[in-house]
């Protein structure tokens, strides 16, 4: 920067100008923000203003509330953040916090979801610009920019709650994240993901899976979303605790995300799911526990927990660089697609399959939806499918 624009700064993404300076005696910085993009002319008027702070420093005679040196532009309202030197410094960093905060959540909370969550969030600690609590706001805009907006409203929640955890033990004079809110993007529906597959396509996707030299070992929890209408997270957090001696009852009580975290169900609704004795799905239950090598019902083919990043290569695909070349490897269903053999769906297409052939079949929609968990409105609104049911419908 040359001597003509010392103190003037561009934000890098409003592209807008400011003034930060420091003033001997004084202990914080101090800093304003104009509201006037980088333009030659707008340059000019900040360094009137600029020069106008310099003489009165000179003088003697600085306003250290910064209020003798408002902008007025025209047809703007001016915006200034003052930084003082009374204001308390925070004591703590962001990041300092969470790990006291991780601490105190120990005594109250799932050993899995604390270190979910601790690890979670300290990935993203790592790669901030800042840790500072009084710069929350730029850590705000990086996590829009660089995490994208869902994930930078579930980060900026997590601080939420830390920091007013510190300031209610007093560790924090304020909660800086309190009154940073993102705008929830409506994300677009597609048509797709609310149609099911027939019985026939459903069935083409199991034997499929059952002899595929690579995905064979998900052909039990394919099985299971599609005689169940379990969401995939309830069927990857289900245990043997949570199956009945004869296999003929299932607790479903919780759910497992992408990162691993155990919470409750969707919505937190603890339910039952019958089956009886000799049918497809007590022998598989059956059959699984017979050859049982963790708690878990469900693990990746390498051992691991499932999660949905796990299962997506399986059922969808998934692409690799290699030697500067991209390969693109697909999973069983999105196969068959592309053979034009059946429609591409979500594994989410599992449920939606499940409840549309069990009311198809003469079951009451209140007792669909005491299986799947869900209410009866939902079952009526989004698991009766016309295209479906209008077929013939086979031995379900």
């Amino acid at each position: 920067m040359d001597a003509e624009d010392r103190w003037i700064n561009v934000d890098p993404r409003t592209k807008k100008l400011s003034l930060r300076f420091r003033i001997c005696g004084f202990s914080r910085q101090f800093y304003l923000s104009t509201g006037l993009k980088d333009t030659k002319r707008n340059r000019e008027i900040v360094r009137s203003k600029r020069d106008a702070i310099a003489n009165d420093i000179a003088l003697e005679r600085f306003d250290p509330t910064l209020t003798s040196y408002e902008f007025s532009p025209v047809g703007r309202d001016s915006k200034f953040q003052i930084v003082s030197e009374n204001k308390p410094q925070y004591k703590y960093n962001i990041l300092e916090l969470w790990h006291k905060f991780t601490d105190f959540q120990e005594t109250q909370l799932e050993q899995t979801t604390i270190l979910g969550r601790y690890i979670y969030i300290k990935n993203y600690c790592d790669r901030l610009p800042t840790l500072a609590l009084d710069e929350a706001s730029t850590i705000r805009d990086w996590l829009v920019k660089n995490a994208g907006n869902f994930t930078a409203r579930l980060i900026l929640t997590y601080f939420k709650s830390c920091c007013q955890w510190a300031a209610d033990s007093r560790m924090i004079h304020d909660n800086p994240f309190e009154k940073l809110t993102l705008n929830k993007r409506h994300t677009r529906v597609e048509e797709s993901d609310y149609k099911a597959f027939t019985l026939e396509q459903r069935d083409t996707i199991i034997k499929v899976f059952e002899n595929h030299d690579l995905y064979s070992h998900y052909a039990a929890i394919v099985k299971f979303l599609f005689w169940t209408g379990c969401r995939p997270g309830e069927a990857f957090a289900l245990c043997w605790d949570d199956i009945s001696a004869d296999c003929c009852k299932v607790s479903i009580n919780k759910s497992c995300n992408k990162y691993k975290i155990l919470k409750s169900t969707k919505n937190n609704r603890k339910r039952i799911f019958p089956t009886t004795k000799g049918s497809k799905l007590q022998k598989l239950l059956l059959n699984l526990r017979a050859e049982k090598e963790s708690s878990l019902i469900f693990l990746s083919r390498s051992g691991l927990p499932m999660t949905s990043d796990l299962f997506k290569p399986a059922w969808t695909g998934y692409t690799c660089k290699q030697s500067g070349k991209t390969y693109r490897y697909m999973g069983v269903v999105q196969e068959l697609a592309t053979q034009g053999l059946i429609p591409y769906l979500k594994p989410y297409a599992t449920r939606h399959t499940f409840a549309t052939w069990a009311i198809s079949s003469g079951v009451s929609a209140d007792k669909v939806a005491l299986w799947i968990g869900d209410t009866v409105e939902t079952v009526l609104r989004f698991y009766c499918h016309p295209n479906v049911v209008e077929a013939e419908c086979p031995d379900f």
